[in-house]
């Protein structure tokens, strides 16, 4: 079972893309995890045949623990290893028996609406999720009864069961409560662990964006020409700070607990929304990525995330977090650290705002930003100095993208 973060306990096996004996090959997706951050599949790490596989779909398995083993043909997993497959398919066959008197034992259920009796694809699964679709009350229509995403869909869609003619006519209340996704818990967890121990700061500070609207239409078009992605501001962002906090240590450092740690690459966290939270995909060594590959990997990441499709180094190593709401027309929001980051930007929309120009009046597209920051790591003069450096590149960013 990999460990995807220092934090992480255990792994839930969600289901078995290959199978006790399929031959695989390096880099195949072999099974798909579920931790408290993300549902990743892990690639096979070498050529072979699957085997001595010990742990159910549905365990959740400690960190470190052998899941399964990957062997030459014809050669065998350790001794433990088939002890331990052996004992789990005994105890299915006993979880599984039923009696086989008629008068000892009730009728059994159907076999092809339970999820215990149908396998379900990564993919339904997940969607089952995002959607609330209980598993166990649709048919599989795929392989061998396998639920598909379609099926899932098809549930979601039908018209619920009507209630009993005796019932009230009453509207249905809601819920008292409603369980948070894996996704959600762990950002609750982490928010409120980060604003009670993290001592925050905040700073704000508007800047003229016209220079960065101008580079996004100028440098955009070619972009979109040779590589096929379109450029937003948010790439933007992300080179232009990227190169900015490369001349500010400190703002990409972290906090140990005891001392201040020192990364040697600006690893940019992109806040990305998704069904049931938010995650932060990493876009490593951004200060010295070239404005296209940052806009590809973005699109990549975003792609990822929304299909929940995001690997284990997609969202770790992060050194310091951007977090872009202006998309939803916010104008300026604080944001909370990412432990053990040192600092998180936080930027709004671009809206034209009458400023003084030269001393007159004019309507100019200006951008508000709001540094959150860690009094351990930086002080209030340091932040003040890489936000007013940052501010300086938006409004140049042809010197810093060059």
């Amino acid at each position: 079972m990999p460990a995807l973060e220092l934090a992480q306990e255990t792994g839930k096996i969600l289901s078995w893309i290959k199978k006790e004996g399929d031959s695989i090959t390096k880099g195949e997706p072999l099974v798909e995890i579920e931790t408290d951050k993300i549902t990743f599949e892990v690639e096979a790490p070498a050529d072979g045949v699957l085997a001595g596989v010990c742990s159910r779909e549905g365990e959740d398995v400690p960190v470190g623990k052998t899941i399964a083993w990957i062997v030459a043909p014809g050669e065998q997993p350790p001794a433990e290893a088939e002890t331990a497959a052996s004992a789990m398919v005994e105890q299915a066959r006993h979880a599984t028996e039923q009696p086989r008197s008629a008068e000892a034992a009730p009728a059994a259920a159907p076999q092809t609406a339970g999820e215990a009796t149908a396998r379900v694809s990564p993919k339904a699964r997940r969607l089952a999720k995002e959607l609330g679709v209980d598993l166990s009350k649709v048919r599989g229509t795929g392989p061998d009864g396998t639920i598909t995403s379609d099926d899932v869909e098809a549930a979601a869609k039908a018209p619920a069961v009507a209630p009993p003619a005796a019932a009230p006519a009453h509207a249905a209340e809601p819920p008292a409560q409603a369980t948070l996704s894996a996704i959600a818990r762990l950002m609750a967890e982490r928010t409120t662990q980060s604003w009670v121990t993290t001592p925050h700061f905040f700073l704000v500070r508007e800047v003229d964006a016209g220079a960065l609207v101008a580079a996004r239409e100028e440098l955009g078009a070619p972009i979109e020409r040779d590589h096929g992605v379109k450029l937003t501001h948010t790439d933007l962002l992300v080179a232009l700070a990227a190169r900015v906090l490369a001349k500010h240590p400190k703002m990409n450092a972290s906090w140990t607990g005891h001392a201040i740690q020192f990364h040697p690459a600006v690893n940019i966290s992109v806040a990305m929304a998704v069904t049931d939270g938010v995650v932060g995909a990493v876009i490593p060594n951004a200060a010295a990525t070239a404005l296209a590959d940052i806009a590809l990997q973005r699109r990549e990441l975003t792609e990822r995330a929304r299909g929940g499709k995001l690997r284990p180094h997609d969202v770790t190593g992060g050194t310091f977090t951007i977090s872009n709401l202006g998309m939803y027309g916010i104008d300026a929001f604080s944001a909370i650290i990412t432990p053990p980051q040192a600092a998180v930007l936080a930027v709004g929309r671009i809206a034209d705002r009458v400023v003084p120009v030269d001393g007159q009046p004019a309507i100019r597209p200006m951008l508000t930003m709001s540094l959150s920051s860690d009094h351990r790591v930086v002080d209030g003069a340091q932040a003040a100095v890489f936000l007013s450096d940052l501010a300086d590149a938006i409004r140049e960013p042809g010197k810093w993208l060059e």
